[in-house]
């Protein structure tokens, strides 16, 4: 029973690692996008002249007002997905140890010859 219970727990664990990666990719993702949005609003800041903005792919002329805005509202809806993120990505990290210590004590707790040492 007590193995059993063990290797489910480890194949929790397992998923909860791989969703902790997938987790801490998207946040590389996205503070890599807000590095980028933040570069954008610096420019856009400095700009003297003629202001362009890519739409599918195309460049297209527009105000500096208009390509503020824009590159603002991105940064919002960013900054939101990254937060929703770093909250997802730290209830996995609870959620992990809290497993770790409990495979860790049934282990430990576990029948002679169970024991990991370490």
């Amino acid at each position: 029973m007590a193995k059993e219970q063990i290797e489910k727990l480890s194949s929790d664990y397992q998923a909860l690692q791989e969703q902790l990666q997938s987790l801490a990719l998207q946040k590389a993702q996205f503070t890599e996008q807000m590095d980028e949005l933040n570069d954008a609003l610096e420019e856009l800041k400095n700009a003297k002249g003629k202001v362009y903005s890519a739409i599918g792919g195309v460049m297209v002329e527009t105000t500096k007002d208009d390509a503020t805005k824009s590159v603002k509202e991105r940064q919002e809806s960013t900054e939101m997905r990254l937060t929703i993120i770093n909250k997802q990505y730290d209830e996995a990290v609870k959620k992990e140890k809290a497993l770790r210590e409990q495979i860790e004590g049934m282990i430990k707790g576990g029948a002679p010859g169970n024991a990991v040492t370490q």
